[in-house]
């Protein structure tokens, strides 16, 4: 169940009341006239069956809450009430399966966001990188997977790309595109000064064994993106952060652009190549991946996939 709350002006009060009391898959609808200072008016709550919560969010804001007022949602972790219950199982679809779309939006929309502290853990987890390949430790690598933020922006780009919303595209393409830049640029000075130290060599970086599957481009290496990233997909729309924990540890996303900067540091410009092309690959197939995950789950309160939706009414 997720909990709904409209701040609504008084004028379009009784048209969200019959909005939420007609509906079978709303229940606690509560209302306190002129509870709501800033804005001003009534405030309304209900508890909503997620397969309900499109059909819900798209009445309200058609009537111009979203202009005039507020709507907030958010999950709930326990409810106990038998009217919950009837009002889940009246409503039509699988709440396993629902998509809240305003809620994936504002998720990936923050995810997305380039912010220092995005670009102080993709720093991180590029230097991490870095030193796994030059120390040929798989289990350096894994932490710098682990550490990458990547993911976010890529989820993102999928969602925008399926719900056809520009500006989370670009906001998302902005944080990847500088973000990666930016990261590989301080591991490249990182390096740089690990080399005139001493502590790197080129025969460091050419007798690697246990990490050459970072810049080894094979047949399964967009298969893996692929999977990783449907399964990432399914984890942020579920919101299961463990599956995600697994995505992080699948791809070679970051420790691709660690490897190409220590290996364009000691000259060695095919790794660097293989491993850009390692990083390419895994992006591409990620978001590949989202948008056919999305396209694959029913729509909210509907049992038909959307794919159909959109085949059937292309324009809409």
């Amino acid at each position: 169940m997720l909990h709904l709350r409209v701040i609504t002006p008084t004028r379009h009060t009784d048209a969200v009341l019959k909005i939420l009391l007609d509906h079978c898959g709303v229940t606690h609808v509560v209302i306190s006239r002129g509870a709501a200072l800033e804005p001003e008016g009534d405030s309304v709550t209900a508890d909503v069956a997620r397969e309900s919560a499109n059909e819900i969010l798209d009445q309200i804001e058609a009537i111009g809450i979203k202009e005039f007022g507020g709507i907030t949602l958010h999950p709930l972790e326990t409810v106990l009430s038998d009217a919950a219950f009837r009002a889940e199982e009246e409503a039509p679809g699988d709440p396993g399966d629902a998509v809240v779309w305003e809620e994936l939006l504002s998720r990936t929309r923050q995810d997305s966001t380039l912010t220092l502290t995005f670009l102080a853990f993709l720093t991180i987890a590029c230097l991490l990188a870095a030193v796994g390949v030059v120390t040929d430790s798989p289990v350096t690598v894994v932490g710098a997977m682990v550490v990458g933020p990547e993911f976010g922006p890529l989820a993102a780009l999928a969602v925008a790309l399926f719900r056809r919303k520009f500006s989370l595209a670009r906001r998302s393409l902005i944080a990847l595109l500088v973000a990666f830049p930016v990261a590989m640029a301080v591991t490249a000075a990182g390096a740089w000064i690990c080399e005139w130290i001493g502590w790197i060599t080129l025969d460091s970086i050419k007798n690697v064994q246990q990490v050459d599957f970072i810049y080894d481009v094979g047949p399964f290496s967009f298969v893996v993106a692929l999977l990783a990233g449907a399964a990432g997909m399914l984890s942020v729309v579920t919101s299961k952060s463990a599956a995600l924990v697994g995505v992080f540890i699948s791809v070679t996303t970051v420790p691709a652009a660690g490897f190409a900067v220590v290996a364009a540091t000691v000259g060695e410009w095919r790794l660097a190549a293989e491993s850009s092309f390692q990083l390419a690959v895994n992006l591409v197939g990620i978001v590949i991946a989202g948008v056919f995950v999305l396209m694959l789950r029913p729509a909210q309160g509907d049992e038909e996939p959307v794919y159909r939706r959109l085949f059937r009414h292309p324009l809409k």
